[in-house]
């Protein structure tokens, strides 16, 4: 086609932007910093015999690029403003920065969207909604380049790079201590590297970076390029002259890493076999990446192959570089620090056989004799004691004896080294006469006594001759008992034997149909028509594209990745996650089962969540005061387990007590016994009932309260106890209040008319019959002693309705209560004037102890239900005293 002459910028250095929106002729902006920065758009047709036509020219500040199919924008160098124009360089729309300090503007991946740089940060913005979606920090940024599915951005700063994903989330960042000069995205059509790898070069370098953040040097150069695109082994790039150049690069290095940060074991181990990496750096990696196992693969060296078996467990492995380590004599010591080693590891892996050998090889006498003792290998234990006894070792024959419970031996030992004071003793107490004399003997013919040497022994405990015998093994196993698996393909060296190269691809694209640059993409879905492009091209919605409308719905992951990109690798990278160990799935803790069981407050406490149990207490029932509760709480705690001493010398265990296991374990449904039952509630309002009875006032009222308290942590089992735990709930409240403004009666006993009307509040508490006819009785005194005679016949009326009026233990009251009514209706007069309607339905006020009529205003307790005015909104409940008033809740919870 025709070359396009843009001799009209100069010949300082040019950025190009080419439209990647408009698939049906090409415009590409090309942009200098010429007299402070100007543009040129050109545009050209993509047929073979296209044309192209005259630029257009503009000033800028810094790069333009396109943001739609027929729109690009620049930045305005006086004002600092976003410039959006047409393909016929008309000015459509301008835009404020979201910061004044902009001073340089890129590609922001998407129709719409820009990159902006301010102040070491890039920020991505959206035109269409002047919005900032997200910033990164980004010192002395230079360029941004995209992959070629969109979905991750490098940003290159002067001394580092940068790698994000197409919502500007940072993947990694790398630092260099060289000016980075420019990179390209890997887009190879096969190998699995598209979009992956990251190729940046620097002066004298040329390396790459992950998303995961690994890096490396892929080669050396003799003077600097610029990359423009990296496809398979082959890096295309321009020179310092601009002339187009292609370096050959190895970016096994780079694949390796990447299948293996990908979980691909397959490739992996195919790589391994067939690729030629090595080097302390890769074995390096893979240890600090948690693949010793790979690294073992590379290494021939016995001392590091010995350390990588260590490290990945592979108790053969280093079985085999210890005997070659013996045997090439390279160890100063031996071996000995080697054989230690392995021994270490054994043991943690409870191969006693490799532990055994380990010792002996170290001639580790100590640890062998205890390893024999717990392993309960008596027979070689006393042969240990033979070896000790030919070696002369004192203290090695009296841990032995120990060991065996040889009392005899011990004080064998004891007499043999001198100790004849303490083998006298021994003897002694352990049954042993003849020894015993003998000793003495020895011990006065050297003019010392035997008297006194037991006077500081307890002889009064029956323990205090008992023989020290260790228990009697029962099961003898050479290892500890393990799961048998398979070797994993990291493992297993053949596996990578069955690794087939497959390098056809389906549905690939042709390069030279394309030109090559689309390719890192291979798209299967059908290309939407030019008709349809221009149809929704013309259709202006506002004064910019909106473009892309799937980043409006962005359900993380790009939508790119839905055109499959073909793998050579997968069939052997499902082979290496399938084949890998899985560990048996360990059991829940009880704790975590209750919780996630039940949302009752009490099982989250047995449980020890306690910030939940509170969280819930808070939301179900607005309690507000949990030093109240604390009592109640530590009591769930405690009594939902059960604490058993364990076997000498070790911690008691602790045994959850199971609510639910009576027809066998529960497993992972499992919810905890609590200590507050229905029983304890039922005792505590029947003591409540004895005191109010006997007018124990004060005792009644501590009773009903600390049954109100334990209410909020009885856990029932159905739904009847659950009705019934809500009436015992309503029996304390009522009870409370009673008893409260009994207090109130004689606070006010010289007031008569306030004394009258708390004794009708009184009898309206709603109290067992027997209480209420005590209620009634002061009642009915207390008014016609203050002549208010109305409600004196009131009292006596309702007091004579009661059934256990007509028993005979009450026959003196009802002739009292019979003259009383007929003595005030006779006077038929109240001296005072009441606030008290009897005719009126009305609830008590447990603040003042007024009445609230139907239809006014009150505000209840969450739990209790006590009601009150409007000026106890979020004050604790005066009844209860441990919620807070007026909070709209579910409720008191009852079942678990």
């Amino acid at each position: 086609g025709q070359q396009a002459q843009t001799d009209g910028i100069g010949s300082a250095p040019r950025f190009l932007a080419y439209n990647q929106h408009n698939p049906n002729e090409g415009n590409v902006l090309v942009c200098s910093e010429v007299d402070g920065g100007c543009y040129e758009l050109v545009t050209f047709s993509l047929t073979n015999t296209g044309s192209v036509t005259d630029g257009k020219r503009g000033s800028c500040m810094g790069p333009a690029c396109f943001i739609g199919r027929n729109r690009f924008a620049v930045l305005d160098r006086s004002t600092r403003q976003i410039v959006i124009k047409n393909l016929d360089n008309e000015t459509t729309k301008r835009v404020q920065p979201p910061v004044p300090t902009v001073d340089g503007m890129f590609d922001g991946g998407a129709s719409g969207r820009l990159i902006l740089r301010a102040d070491d940060r890039a920020i991505l913005f959206e035109c269409q909604s002047r919005r900032v979606l997200n910033e990164i920090n980004a010192p002395k940024m230079k360029n941004i380049i995209w992959s070629p599915d969109g979905s991750k951005v490098a940003i290159l700063c002067k001394f580092g790079v940068i790698i994000a994903d197409r919502q500007l989330d940072q993947l990694c960042c790398i630092t260099d201590t060289v000016r980075i000069k420019s990179g390209a995205w890997d887009a190879s059509p096969t190998g699995g590297t598209a979009n992956e790898v990251f190729v940046y070069t620097t002066l004298h370098h040329v390396k790459y970076v992950l998303a995961t953040g690994d890096t490396g040097t892929i080669r050396t150069l003799d003077t600097p390029i610029y990359a423009q695109m990296v496809m398979k082994d082959s890096l295309f790039c321009l020179d310092r002259e601009a002339r187009a150049k292609v370096v050959s690069i190895d970016t096994t290095e780079a694949q390796f890493k990447l299948a293996l940060s990908k979980k691909q074991y397959g490739k992996v181990m195919h790589m391994v076999k067939h690729s030629r990496l090595c080097g302390r750096a890769i074995v390096g990696y893979l240890q600090s990446k948690g693949f010793p196992e790979v690294a073992l693969h590379f290494v021939r060296e016995p001392k590091t192959r010995f350390r990588l078996a260590l490290a990945c467990g592979n108790i053969d492995a280093a079985i085999e570089c210890a005997l070659l380590i013996e045997n090439q004599g390279e160890s100063k010591d031996g071996g000995r620090e080697t054989w230690g080693q392995l021994g270490g590891e054994a043991l943690r892996q409870g191969n006693h056989q490799v532990v055994e050998m380990s010792y002996q090889k170290t001639k580790d006498f100590d640890r062998l004799s205890f390893l024999y003792l717990i392993t309960g290998d008596t027979p070689k234990l006393q042969k240990m004691l033979k070896i000790s006894n030919m070696r002369g070792d004192i203290m090695g024959r009296y841990h032995n004896a120990l060991f065996l419970g040889d009392a005899a031996e011990r004080v064998k030992v004891l007499e043999e080294s001198g100790n004849l004071p303490l083998a006298f003793i021994s003897a002694t107490l352990h049954g042993l006469e003849a020894d015993a004399e003998r000793i003495q003997v020895a011990i006065e013919t050297n003019g010392g006594s035997v008297e006194g040497l037991l006077e500081n022994v307890d002889m009064s405990n029956k323990k205090a001759g008992c023989l020290l015998q260790p228990p009697t093994p029962i099961m003898k196993e050479t290892k500890w008992p393990t799961k048998e698996v398979e070797k994993t393909t990291l493992e297993n060296f053949e596996g990578g034997n069955e690794y087939i190269e497959d390098e056809v691809v389906q549905n690939a694209v042709d390069m030279t149909q394309n030109g090559g640059w689309d390719d890192a993409v291979i798209d299967n879905e059908p290309k939407a028509t030019s008709g349809l492009d221009a149809a929704f091209d013309d259709l202006d919605l506002g004064d910019d594209d909106l473009g892309d409308w799937d980043d409006d719905l962005d359900l993380g992951d790009d939508m790119a990745d839905e055109s499959k990109e073909i793998d050579e690798m997968a069939e052997m990278s499902n082979m290496g996650t399938d084949s890998g160990f899985a560990s048996p799935e360990a059991g829940r803790a009880p704790a975590a089962c209750w919780s996630d069981n039940s949302s009752h407050a009490a099982v989250h406490v047995a449980a020890g969540g306690t910030a939940k149990a509170m969280q819930l207490l808070n939301r179900q029932i607005a309690v507000s005061d949990f030093d109240v509760l604390k009592n109640a709480m530590i009591g769930s705690y405690l009594g939902s387990m059960m604490s058993m001493p364990g076997v000498p010398g070790s911690s008691s265990l602790t045994v959850p007590l199971l609510a639910n296991d009576s027809a066998g374990h529960p497993g992972s449904d499992s919810l905890p016994r609590t200590s507050l039952k229905m029983k304890n509630l039922i005792n505590g309002i029947r003591t409540g009932y004895r005191f109010f009875q006997g007018g124990k006032f004060n005792d009644a009222k501590a009773t009903f309260t600390a049954v109100l308290i334990d209410i909020p942590l009885v856990v029932t089992d159905n739904r009847s106890e659950a009705t019934e735990v809500k009436e015992m709930l309503e029996i304390c409240r009522e009870y409370i209040t009673a008893i409260r403004i009994k207090g109130v009666i004689s606070e006010n006993a010289s007031n008569p008319a306030r004394c009258t009307e708390l004794s009708a509040y009184f009898t309206h508490c709603n109290l067992q019959p027997a209480h209420l006819l005590l209620a009634l009785r002061s009642a009915m005194g207390t008014a016609f002693k203050f002549k208010n005679f109305i409600s004196a016949a009131s009292f006596a009326r309702r007091l004579l309705e009661l059934p256990d009026m007509s028993s005979e233990r009450n026959a003196d009251l009802r002739v009292k209560a019979t003259k009383v009514l007929q003595k005030s209706e006779q006077m038929a007069r109240n001296e005072h004037e009441l606030n008290y309607d009897e005719s009126s339905a009305f609830r008590i006020d447990c603040k003042n102890f007024l009445p609230i009529y139907s239809g006014g205003d009150s505000i209840k307790c969450s739990f209790c239900g006590s009601e009150y005015d409007a000026s106890m909104k979020n004050q604790v409940c005066l009844t209860c005293t441990f919620c807070t008033v007026g909070v709209n809740t579910i409720g008191l919870v009852t079942g678990s």
